[in-house]
């Protein structure tokens, strides 16, 4: 899919193109190719003269593949962006291509952006800029406006992690935790963890793009005020996903306690049982052994009841002592 953006009374205004023929009749601040088809890269070269590298969607991590300037002028970003779907919470690359220099390409002054899905954040920009007028000026403004509208995503999912927590907490620490409601939570707890690691990530991500474009010197004075903004925005987050960090170990160690707890309850009734079976089975042993016993003979026909009645208060009697000492509670 090709669409391109233009600014008209100072909102940004979307056009899905279908031809080669339509890209004329448009002067775009933004062209966004979500998974676009051969055609449509080609479209892009033929009109713009800018040619997409084959590698723009690869996963390098390390800064010189993902920030970088050609010969010819342009600025290559490549950043990714999260995705908070509960189902499959996932970063999404995307490329981002720029320039400001080059006088003799069509390119000059449009923000070029490649990736494989639509974007949450994608979508709150474009939002924003039908609504808000004079939200966005240039390209640089439109990454930028990206770049912040990706920490406010992250800081929404981060809050929402937190209200989540929340609820698993008063279910931890109620007191009543059975195994089925521990394995909800320990679920629970894993999953936001895991969100809470993307998030770290995706922050860390957008801080390396954001010094990126401070330190290429292409943002006016007021838009690299704009980025330090953003910056330190990114920097108060981490303290939050510390904190969050914190409560998931402490909620994960409380619930595995209360798992080791009711593990406890288990094997102490099971000892408990050992314990007050053991004075039977030494009467049984006893008069089980082929011996003359002459309270036995002495008893006559009652010799059985008297053998059962010994055995059960054998048992009895241990069980007494454990429930006054509070350990079968």
């Amino acid at each position: 899919m090709l669409n391109i953006f233009t600014l008209a009374n100072g909102r940004l205004f979307q056009e899905e193109i279908e031809s080669l023929e339509e890209l004329s009749k448009f002067q775009p601040i933004w062209v966004d190719l979500e998974s676009p088809t051969l055609e449509e890269k080609r479209w892009v070269k033929q009109y713009y003269g800018l040619s997409i590298p084959e590698d723009a969607m690869d996963e390098d991590i390390e800064e010189s593949a993902r920030f970088y300037a050609e010969d010819n002028g342009e600025i290559h970003i490549r950043s990714d962006f999260l995705v908070a779907d509960d189902d499959e919470p996932r970063a999404v690359r995307a490329a981002f291509i720029l320039n400001l220099v080059n006088n003799d390409l069509r390119s000059k002054g449009i923000l070029f952006s490649i990736h494989d899905e639509d974007i949450p954040v994608f979508r709150l920009l474009r939002m924003r800029a039908r609504r808000a007028p004079g939200l966005i000026e240039d390209a640089q403004e439109v990454l930028l406006k990206l770049f912040d509208a990706d920490a406010e995503y992250s800081a929404d999912t981060l809050e929402g992690i937190y209200d989540e927590l929340e609820k698993v907490s008063k279910k931890v620490l109620s007191g009543n935790v059975t195994d089925a409601i521990a394995g909800e939570a320990l679920g629970a707890i894993a999953r936001h963890e895991d969100m809470s690691g993307r998030i770290r990530r995706n922050v860390m991500d957008t801080r390396r793009a954001l010094s990126f474009l401070m330190r290429s010197k292409m943002l006016n004075a007021e838009q690299f005020d704009e980025a330090r903004q953003i910056l330190r925005d990114i920097d108060s987050l981490d303290s939050h996903t510390a904190f969050l960090f914190d409560k998931i170990n402490f909620l994960m160690d409380a619930t595995v306690g209360f798992i080791n707890i009711n593990q406890n309850k288990i094997i102490k009734i099971f000892s408990v049982a050992s314990v007050a079976l053991l004075p039977p089975t030494l009467v049984a042993s006893v008069y089980g052994m082929n011996l003359k016993f002459p309270e036995l003979e002495f008893l006559g026909p009652w010799s059985y009841p008297y053998t059962v009645s010994l055995m059960v208060a054998s048992a009895l009697v241990p069980m007494w002592y454990f429930y006054k000492r509070g350990w079968l509670t």
